[in-house]
């Protein structure tokens, strides 16, 4: 069935700019996704548990100013110029060095305090969905380069497609990504800890207290709690890059499914990125309400970044995250959803 995408007012920022939401729709009772023009958020994602009932599964707020409030959260941001860390916010490309606006610690996260996901987008209808297009300008957050960046997100059939594009008038680094949270269970059914997870990934980037890689060549996941390349439910706390088999690849691949038994439900994720980064949300702490009204604890939800690998400007041995002149970046992620029925094993 033909994607509906619709469009409406969510509210306005206290300079007066407006912010529109965007409503993909695959059907009745199929997938549906919001989109937020501030911070290219995607507010909530919806889809058909194991008995059709339709839930929300992103973690998220009902309105602007929370996002406002709490864009530290990152919940269902468009995150760049730089997903992840850039260590001692510094960076040097062809003999100049950038220095840019820390936000963790002596780090920049996520393209800095005033990154991707504090801004708001143009946006445009597509063909099943919607194109958001904005140009950072050269020095935006410290980055060299004036980018031309449009992110477009449609729907077909059961899965989300988001593809990310940019061209640059100067050498700089790009690295985007989606930081939504998903509970397959359902926003505020507790925590997401007993899901499953299966990720094609052999090697996984060994990192600091503060998150950035140390020295040497991705270690193998053989007998570590990396190893998810068997499905086992994600138990503890992760906040960390996992290096896809097959690194960068021109088309997407198929590369984690996550399973929720309680609700039956599975999301196949596919992309062209080498590295995934799981974190658990161990910063939730039950101070923040989301649009199901239940206060988000730790593992309320579980975000699975498509990227490449953190501190990758400072470190030539990675796989690059340069973008020149003439050259355009793209990257493409692919979110499915299914359910699995009841079985003998699971009731």
């Amino acid at each position: 069935m033909e994607t509906q995408v619709g469009r409406e007012p969510f509210g306005t920022l206290d300079d007066g700019t407006r912010v529109d939401r965007w409503t993909l729709e695959s059907g009745p009772g199929g997938l549906r996704v919001r989109v937020l023009t501030y911070g290219g958020i995607v507010q909530t994602v919806e889809a058909p548990d194991r008995d059709g009932t339709r839930g929300q599964l992103a973690l998220g707020f009902a309105d602007l100013a929370s996002y406002t409030a709490h864009g530290g959260s990152y919940f269902g941001a468009l995150v760049g110029r730089y997903a992840n860390r850039i260590g001692g916010a510094s960076f040097a490309l062809d003999g100049q060095a950038s220095a840019l606006a820390p936000n963790d610690g002596r780090h920049s996260l996520h393209g800095g305090p005033g990154g991707f996901s504090r801004v708001v987008w143009d946006a445009q209808e597509v063909e099943g969905g919607v194109r958001l297009h904005r140009v950072s300008p050269d020095g935006e957050e410290g980055f060299p380069g004036a980018l031309d960046v449009r992110v477009t997100y449609t729907l077909t059939g059961g899965a989300l497609h988001i593809v990310s594009e940019a061209t640059t008038d100067a050498p700089t680094v790009v690295n985007l990504t989606n930081h939504t949270y998903l509970n397959l269970g359902g926003d505020g059914s507790g925590s997401a800890a007993g899901h499953e997870l299966r990720l094609a990934a052999s090697r996984y980037t060994p990192v600091d207290d503060t998150g950035i890689p140390v020295p040497g060549a991705p270690a193998d996941v053989t007998g570590t709690r990396f190893d998810f390349r068997t499905a086992r439910a994600v138990a503890g706390a992760y906040d960390h890059n996992f290096a896809l088999d097959g690194g960068v690849c021109a088309a997407p691949r198929a590369v984690a499914e996550l399973y929720d038994p309680r609700s039956g439900r599975v999301l196949e994720l596919s992309t062209t990125e080498p590295g995934l980064q799981l974190y658990t949300a161990g910063h939730l702490d039950g101070t923040l309400t989301g649009t199901s009204g239940v206060p988000y604890g730790p593992a309320a939800g579980l975000a699975l970044e498509t990227q490449h690998f953190p501190d990758s400007p400072n470190r030539p041995d990675f796989p690059t995250t340069v973008l020149r002149p003439g050259e355009r970046y793209r990257s493409k992620t692919v979110y499915a959803f299914s359910a699995r029925p009841r079985s003998a094993g699971n009731p």
